[in-house]
Formats: structure tokens, C-alpha cells, sequence
């Protein structure tokens, strides 16, 4: 199976000593011996033994300005909200699982070698040489700007990886947010303190982040783009692309398209 899967990665274009952002769905991918491990083996038999694979590792769940938080406290009372609250999981960037980012992303992150880094709602993971590098920086103002894995990602010439998942989870098109006259919001988030010995609550302002025409963007993409590749890996839909070019495409098709917000 590994075998197969290399050659189905090559055959994807997937270049070798260039690091890569992955997005995966295991289900789609169909039965594979081995799950996750067979996968990262693969990719890392492409890749060579130098670059990293990073995967997001998000925690919408421990933010109260997440959609994922709106829906849990959903016809709740102002007192079951405040006792929900009090309940909710503190980021803690070496235990905390990520939240609806799939079982291969969770293998990165649980991995002995593995590094994440520390924002309390968008974090990455990145496994391989230089992980330490991708993953220093990570202000809380930054979700997926300059100053984060994504936007080291992009210094590196880094490529990325769909397995099963459509452009909507293409978490690269934010970093063209950035470049934008974008609206600034609040954001909350629940973390440890950093000696571990109690929770706290951290506010910051950001960008108010918008995927919902992703799925858009990227389709249109893969129509006038020859630098995209899509092919198939196991059972699934793969695609593969540079992620600068993507990142410098999604600016241009986002000032041409989304209204004035």
C-alpha cells in the first residue's frame, strides 16, 4: 500500500525537498493499511527525508466567538452559558486535540517528533527538520497572516496537499485575507497559564476571516491554473499546488470578486 501510494503522490506532482501542507480526509481516501502512518511514509519516500509536513491542528472549541461555540450554546440560559464556559477545555498546545481537522492531522500532532505551535485557535503542527522554524511564531492577532506558520509556509516555497477535501478546507486562501482592506474583529479563546496551574481567558483583535466562497475560489483555480494537479490518491480526489501562487492568486480573484465588506 505504501508503494502505491508514493507513486500515486509522484504521479500528483508532489516535489521532493519542498515542504507541504496537508488537508485530508481519511474517509475519503477509503481503506488504508496502515491509516495515517502508511500516508506520512509515503509522502515522506516522495519528499525526501529534509522537508516538513505540516497539518492545522484547530480548537474552535475552546473559543467563544467560534461558530462552533455559538452552536453549542444554542438555546441555552445566560446562567447554563456561563456554567458551559466555566466548564470548557484551556488550549494547552502539547495535549489539546485539534478539533474537526480529521485523523491524519491528529497523527502529525501526537507525534513523538512532532511540534505545534501556540495560538490558542489555529495552530499547526509540523513534523520533520525544520518544524521548530515553521512553528515559532504564532501571535494570538494572527491567525493565519504573515507572522504564522502559514505565512512561514509561504516564505519556504511550500506546497500544498488536498486528500479528499475540497478547496473550502484550503486554510492557504486566508493568508490573501491579510492582503486585503479586511474588517478587524474581537476574538476570546480559554488557555493554561503558563506554568499550567489554572485556565484563563486571552482577547485579542484579528481580521474577520471568511471562507465561504473557497470552494469557489479554488474551482476557478483549477480551471485557468496549469500549476494545479488533481489526480487521485487511494480511494479519493487529490489535489496538489504551490502555495505562494495559490496564496498570490487568491488576492487577485478576491479583489475582483468579493463586495466591499
Amino acid at each position: 500500500m505504501q508503494a502505491q501510494l508514493r507513486d500515486e503522490f509522484a504521479a500528483l506532482g508532489v516535489e521532493s525537498d519542498v515542504d507541504i501542507l496537508v488537508h485530508a480526509s481519511m474517509r475519503a481516501l477509503g481503506w488504508i493499511d496502515g491509516g495515517p502512518k502508511t500516508i506520512i511514509a509515503a509522502l515522506r519516500d516522495v519528499l525526501g527525508p529534509k522537508p516538513c509536513i505540516v497539518v492545522p491542528t484547530q480548537t474552535t472549541h475552546n473559543s467563544t466567538t467560534s461558530r462552533v461555540h455559538a452552536e453549542r450554546i444554542a438555546g441555552m440560559s445566560p446562567a447554563e452559558i456561563d456554567a458551559f464556559r466555566a466548564r470548557m477545555e484551556a488550549f494547552d498546545p502539547v495535549r489539546t486535540p485539534s478539533y474537526g481537522m480529521g485523523m491524519l492531522a491528529e497523527h502529525v500532532r501526537c507525534h513523538p517528533e512532532s511540534l505545534r505551535s501556540s495560538h490558542p485557535k489555529t495552530s499547526f503542527a509540523a513534523l520533520g527538520r525544520d518544524a521548530a522554524q515553521i512553528v515559532r511564531d504564532h501571535p494570538a492577532h494572527c491567525h493565519l497572516g504573515e507572522n504564522s506558520p502559514l505565512g512561514a509556509l509561504y516564505a519556504r516555497g511550500a506546497q500544498v496537499l488536498l486528500l479528499g477535501v475540497g478547496y473550502e478546507k484550503a486554510t492557504a486562501f486566508h493568508l490573501a485575507e491579510y492582503r486585503l482592506d479586511q474588517p478587524v474583529r474581537s476574538y476570546q479563546s480559554k488557555v493554561l497559564a503558563a506554568d499550567g496551574s489554572a485556565s484563563r481567558w486571552v482577547e485579542y483583535e484579528d481580521i474577520d476571516l471568511d471562507d465561504r466562497d473557497f470552494a469557489t475560489l479554488g474551482a476557478q483555480m483549477q480551471a485557468t491554473q496549469s500549476w494545479v494537479s488533481v489526480g487521485q490518491v487511494g480511494a479519493g480526489r487529490a489535489v496538489r499546488f504551490p502555495l505562494a501562487e495559490a496564496v498570490r492568486y487568491a488576492e487577485r480573484w478576491m479583489r475582483e470578486n468579493r463586495p466591499m465588506r
